[in-house]
């Protein structure tokens, strides 16, 4: 089952600023990166509100307990050979360097995702010591990158087109499993069904030819989308983070998050009405939770905060830093 982070509605704005201070507006016309599925978004969108207090609940899936990550530029729109030369906002290379950046001690933003595990009971909020918990890495944890240019990408690529070059790319590196993340970089002009009035970017889990689980993401390219998707969403001021590039990192590093700790996109860490830890903080503009530029082994990103289950003494929040259970905020 895709999980999309969305656009924000009016509605669901409404709904949000009188339900909760932990949410705010999302930006004009913004989608929340993601939502269930495409015929469910709105709704999705319109009980954020009401799952905003709501902790995760354990689905009994697996999680990603070793987390590598692999990402393949998708048609020659982005060049030609094996080097990316066609990419007007420079998504390519942000991206890459936020992921290279996000490993051991110098990244406190993806470690809330620590808390979560599998090997537990189906409906467990608290791991607390069991299980096998969600992975951090010690060090980069990009496995590759590829410039697929064999052919153009389409157009207007379809879900099940996206799925097909995901495993591609598996094969291409040689992978497959639940630890593995294929991240499908969508070119410049190319709009996948629902870009830019329905989400941001989605992940899910396809099989690779062998039958092998395979988590992959729908990346489109997110500065085509403009502030519908998080460009100036943060205030960056000096930090040298680009105001037009911040829903690269945002929306990225939403998706990245989910899989962690629901690779297949429906069976791990939820609430009782199938938010993930990224949609529950998602486009929260002020106030506890704030999307934010943070550190990340000396370089600035602009992220949303994650939902933690363990914050404010167990009743949960959306946190930008997680050092440990009881050094987070």
């Amino acid at each position: 089952m895709q999980r999309f982070l969305t656009l924000g509605r009016a509605a669901a704005t409404a709904a949000v600023l009188t339900s909760t201070a932990l949410f705010a507006a999302a930006p004009a016309g913004a989608q929340p990166p993601e939502t269930v599925s495409h015929a469910k978004h709105a709704a999705h969108t319109a009980a954020k509100a009401a799952a905003s207090t709501a902790n995760l609940r354990y689905g009994g899936g697996a999680m990603v307990t070793s987390p590598k990550v692999y990402i393949v530029y998708w048609g020659t729109q982005w060049g030609t050979g094996s080097t990316v030369t066609t990419d007007p906002s420079g998504e390519a290379a942000l991206q890459l360097s936020f992921f290279q950046h996000m490993y051991g001690s110098g990244d406190t933003w993806s470690t809330s995702t620590t808390q979560y595990c599998q090997g537990v009971a189906t409906g467990t909020t608290q791991c607390n010591g069991a299980g096998t918990p969600v992975g951090h890495p010690a060090s980069n944890p990009v496995g590759g990158t590829w410039l697929d240019s064999s052919a153009s990408a389409p157009t207007r690529p379809s879900d099940s087109q996206i799925a097909a070059e995901a495993v591609k790319a598996a094969s291409h590196f040689g992978v497959s499993g639940d630890n593995v993340q294929i991240i499908v970089d969508v070119p410049h002009g190319s709009t996948p069904s629902g870009f830019k009035t329905q989400y941001c970017a989605w992940h899910d889990q396809t099989t690779t030819s062998s039958g092998a689980p395979l988590p992959y993401t729908n990346f489109p390219y997110i500065t085509d989308a403009g502030s519908s998707c998080g460009a100036g969403f943060v205030a960056t001021g000096s930090t040298g983070v680009s105001s037009a590039t911040e829903g690269v990192t945002i929306v990225g590093g939403h998706e990245y998050a989910e899989t962690l700790t629901d690779p297949t996109a429906s069976t791990g860490w939820l609430d009782s009405t199938g938010y993930e830890n990224g949609d529950k903080c998602a486009w929260i503009s002020s106030g506890q939770g704030a999307s934010t530029v943070v550190s990340l082994n000396g370089s600035n990103y602009a992220v949303q905060s994650l939902w933690s289950n363990n914050f404010n003494s167990g009743s949960g929040g959306c946190v930008n830093s997680y050092v440990s259970a009881t050094n987070q905020h």
